[in-house]
């Protein structure tokens, strides 16, 4: 399964634990990115490098795929103001150094690929693959969702900072039980200025 995919269901579990601790899924619409094309043209080249065109010049599809996380870096930037992007950006970063020592493809343990039973095509470019000798190999894909489950892949340290990340910004963005002290602060903060601005009742 595509790890955009699994990443996807991933982040729909997420989604599903904020009413569960009395969040507001409601406040997400009132959220606004800067510069989405930023993550657009990201997934965009992710798709065409794995998906459309699998074959041809390994350093066009290394250097899309380093190119596609550069974007994304320049997305969590310009978005820093948003409760924990800059986690997701450690996440990210970890990811990022573990593709660019070795060239651009994010090296994968042996036996991970085969606990999730990913086959790799022989001359097909695959953004996560075994690497004789990779360097910081810890960063990368050294996890497992086995194959004998519903959705499988290979996963990183960095991902599992990207799905943490993810759940602790839902869950301050919609209000939960769940939002960090710091967070809920905040929260308040905004909305002394409308309370105080309210008559009171009778």
């Amino acid at each position: 399964m595509p790890r955009a995919v699994l990443i996807g269901l991933v982040l729909l579990l997420c989604l599903a634990t904020v009413p569960l601790a009395g969040g507001r899924l409601s406040a997400l619409a009132d959220v606004r990115f800067a510069a989405p094309w930023l993550a657009l043209a990201a997934i965009a080249l992710q798709i065409v490098a794995i998906s459309i065109v699998p074959q041809g010049a390994d350093w066009a599809h290394h250097a899309a795929h380093l190119a596609s996380y550069g974007l994304i870096a320049s997305f969590l930037w310009v978005n820093r103001r948003l409760p924990f992007l800059w986690l997701a950006a450690i996440g990210g970063g970890l990811n990022i150094a573990a593709i660019a020592a070795n060239g651009g493809v994010m090296p994968a343990d042996a036996d991970a690929l085969a606990a999730a039973g990913i086959q790799q095509k022989a001359g097909e470019f695959a953004n996560s693959t075994a690497v004789a000798h990779p360097h910081l190999g810890f960063l990368g894909d050294v996890f497992a969702v086995p194959s004998s489950w519903p959705v499988s892949n290979v996963f990183s340290v960095g991902d599992v900072v990207l799905v943490i990340a993810a759940l602790l910004a839902l869950h301050s963005v919609c209000g939960s039980r769940l939002a960090l002290p710091r967070s809920a602060a905040r929260r308040s903060d905004r909305a002394a200025p409308h309370a105080a601005g309210r008559p009171n009742a009778g």
